[in-house]
C-alpha cells in the first residue's frame, strides 16, 4: 500500500507539472498527454478527506467529558483506531485532523514532509511574539528561516561527540541529584522514602538543561531554590498549560476571559528571565575578553559566538531549547524508577551490568556508555511504554499528499498516534510488559529470539528526520548518567501498599499520581 500511495502522490505531482507543458507540439506533447490522462484517473480514484470516518462533535464530548477521556486522550487513540480504522478524522474546536495509527501509515505521512516540515501552527505564540516584537524561533517560523536556524543549532547539540562534551557538566548536576535524594531520604519517617519522585526529577531536568544552555547554576536541587529560579520553573509550567487552553478559544472571549492575558504574562516571565541570564553571559564573556582572556563555554558561548544568529533569535531559541528539554528527561526517569521499583529481575540485571562495567561504583564516563546496552534497553523500554508526547503533529505546509488510498490537500493537519503505534500488538508482543529484554533480541516471548524486527516507524521516541529532537544526545546523557548513579547506589522499591500509577495526558504524558519510591542503599 505504501508504495502505490507514494506513486500516486508523484503522478499527481507528475500531472500538475505535465499541465504546463502541453502547448508543446509532437511527439513529446502525445506523451505528456498521456501521462496526463493516466495521473488524472489515479486521482480520481483516491478519495478525500471528506470520505474519511470519524467521530460526530457530540461522540467526541462524550467520550472526553462523560467516559473520562479528557486527561486520557492517549487511550483514546486506540478506542478510536478499533472503531474507524487505522487513519480517521477528528473535529473539535477550531481543530480538523486526520489521525494516522499504523507504523507504515505514519511513515507515509513523513516520508511525503517536504524538506522544511511543520509540526502544527502555533498561532498563539506567533502572536504573542508579534506583540514582544520578538523573534519569532524554530516553533513558530518556517520554510527556509526556519531551515537556517536550525541548521545553526543542530552542530553542537546533535553530533554525539561534540554533545559528549557536555558530560562533565551533566555529572556534576547528577551529583546533586544524588544529594538531594539523600537528604530526603534522611527527612523522611522511614528513612528511606522520597515523595513524589517526579517532582524532584522535574528539578534535575530543568536544572541540567540550564547549566547547558545557560552556562550556570540555577539552584534548582537546593533546598531554598533561588526566588528568580522559583519564577522561572513556575512561568514555564504555566506557558504550557495555557498554551493548551488558549488555541481553543476566540479572540473575542479574551475580554471576559483571563487565559489570554495570563498566557502573555507567562511568557513575559520565561522569556524574560532567560534573557537575563543570557545577557549575564555576555557581560562575561565581554569581560573575558577585554581582559586578553579566552571566551571558553559550552553551547550559549559557541551560538554568541557564532554569528549565524541575531541576538533576539538566541534569545528565543535557547528559551524554546530549554522548553523541550526538561520533561524528556524527568517524565522517562520518573517511570523508569517506577518500572524497575516494581520489577525486581530487571533492576536486578541493570545494577550487575553497572557493577561489571563500572566496578566499586565508579562513575561511568561516556565511553562506559558503549557497554552499557541494557541500560540503553531499559531507558528504550520505558520511551515505548510511556512516550514523552503520545501523539506528535505533522502540518503539510509544501504540497498535497497521498496516505493510504487518500489525497489529502496542502495545509492538511496529521495526527502522528505514537502511544497507539508503540502499544500495538502486531508489533510489540505483550506489548503492555515492560520486557527490556525485547531491545537486546533475547526476551524469551518469541520462539527465535532476534528474529523478529518491528517496523522503523512504530517507535520513534525522538522523532524523524529534520524535525528530529534537537536535544536528544543530551536527553539520552542525563537519563543514563542518572540512571545508572542511582542504580549504582539504591536499591529502589516501591513505598509499602502504593497504588498503580497510570498515566495521564497533559500534552505529555506525566503520572496520574504521584511517584513515591524506597531507595534502600546497597551494601
Amino acid at each position: 500500500m505504501m508504495g502505490s500511495s507514494a506513486a500516486a502522490a508523484r503522478a499527481l505531482r507528475l500531472s500538475a507539472r505535465c499541465s504546463h507543458t502541453l502547448p508543446h507540439a509532437g511527439r513529446r506533447n502525445l506523451n505528456v498527454q498521456a501521462t496526463s490522462e493516466a495521473t488524472s484517473e489515479a486521482a480520481r480514484k483516491l478519495k478525500s478527506i471528506e470520505d474519511l470516518p470519524g467521530p460526530s462533535l457530540s461522540t467526541t464530548l462524550y467520550w472526553l467529558f462523560v467516559k473520562g477521556y479528557a486527561d486520557k486522550s492517549h487511550l483514546l487513540q486506540g478506542v478510536q483506531r478499533s472503531l474507524y480504522g487505522p487513519i480517521w478524522r477528528s473535529r473539535f474546536g477550531p481543530f480538523d485532523v486526520v489521525n494516522v495509527a499504523t507504523p507504515a501509515l505514519v511513515a507515509q505521512v513523513i516520508q511525503q514532509e517536504g524538506r522544511y516540515p511543520s509540526r502544527a501552527e502555533l498561532p498563539h505564540w506567533k502572536e504573542y511574539r508579534d506583540l514582544r516584537g520578538q523573534a519569532y524561533g524554530l516553533h513558530v517560523d518556517s520554510g527556509p528561516e526556519w531551515y537556517r536556524m536550525r541548521s545553526a543549532l543542530n552542530p553542537k547539540m546533535l553530533k554525539l561527540r561534540e554533545a559528549w562534551a557536555y558530560a562533565p557538566v551533566i555529572q556534576q548536576v547528577v551529583g546533586d541529584l544524588l544529594r538531594r535524594v539523600e537528604l530526603l531520604r534522611s527527612r523522611s519517617q522511614d528513612g528511606a522514602t522520597v515523595s513524589d519522585m517526579a517532582a524532584e526529577l522535574y528539578k534535575f531536568g530543568f536544572e541540567g538543561i540550564s547549566s547547558i544552555l545557560f552556562e550556570t547554576s540555577l539552584g534548582c536541587l537546593q533546598d531554598e531554590i533561588p526566588p528568580d529560579t522559583l519564577r522561572f520553573i513556575t512561568a514555564v509550567n504555566d506557558m504550557l498549560t495555557l498554551s493548551e487552553t488558549v488555541v481553543l478559544f476566540p479572540r473575542w472571549s479574551r475580554g471576559v476571559l483571563p487565559y489570554w492575558s495570563r498566557f502573555v504574562q507567562a511568557w513575559d516571565d520565561l522569556y524574560g528571565v532567560a534573557r537575563a541570564l543570557i545577557d549575564r553571559r555576555i557581560a562575561e564573556i565581554e569581560a573575558q575578553v577585554s581582559s586578553g582572556e579566552p571566551a571558553e563555554g559550552m553551547y550559549l558561548t559557541y551560538l554568541l559566538s557564532s554569528d549565524r544568529l541575531s541576538r533576539a533569535e538566541v534569545y528565543i531559541s535557547i528559551t524554546e531549547l530549554l522548553l523541550g528539554g526538561v520533561d524528556t528527561t524527568s517524565n522517562t526517569l520518573s517511570w523508569a524508577l517506577y518500572r524497575l521499583a516494581r520489577d525486581g529481575r530487571a533492576q536486578d540485571r541493570l545494577h550487575r551490568e553497572l557493577s561489571a562495567v563500572c566496578p566499586d561504583r565508579r562513575e561511568p564516563t561516556t565511553e562506559d556508555l558503549s557497554r552499557m546496552p541494557y541500560l540503553k534497553a531499559v531507558v528504550k523500554e520505558t520511551l515505548r511504554l510511556y512516550p514523552v508526547v503520545p501523539g506528535n503533529g505533522r502540518f503539510i505546509s509544501e504540497d498535497a499528499v497521498v496516505v493510504s488510498d487518500y489525497w489529502f490537500p496542502k495545509r492538511t493537519q496529521f495526527h502522528l498516534c505514537h502511544y497507539a503505534t508503540c502499544h500495538d500488538e502486531d508489533q510489540f508482543l505483550h506489548a503492555e510488559r515492560f520486557i527490556p529484554e525485547r531491545w537486546l533480541g533475547d526476551d524469551g516471548v518469541r520462539a527465535a529470539p532476534g528474529s523478529y524486527q518491528h517496523h522503523p516507524f512504530s517507535f520513534l521516541p525522538f522523532g524523524v528526520g529534520v524535525r528530529a529532537c534537537l536535544g536528544k544526545r543530551v536527553a539520552e546523557m542525563e537519563m543514563f548518567f542518572a540512571l545508572s548513579r542511582l542504580m549504582q547506589h539504591y536499591e529502589v522499591r516501591p513505598e509499602p501498599g502504593a497504588p498503580v500509577v497510570e498515566p495521564k495526558t497533559r500534552t505529555l504524558l506525566v503520572p496520574g499520581t504521584p511517584i513515591n519510591l524506597r531507595f534502600l542503599p546497597r551494601a
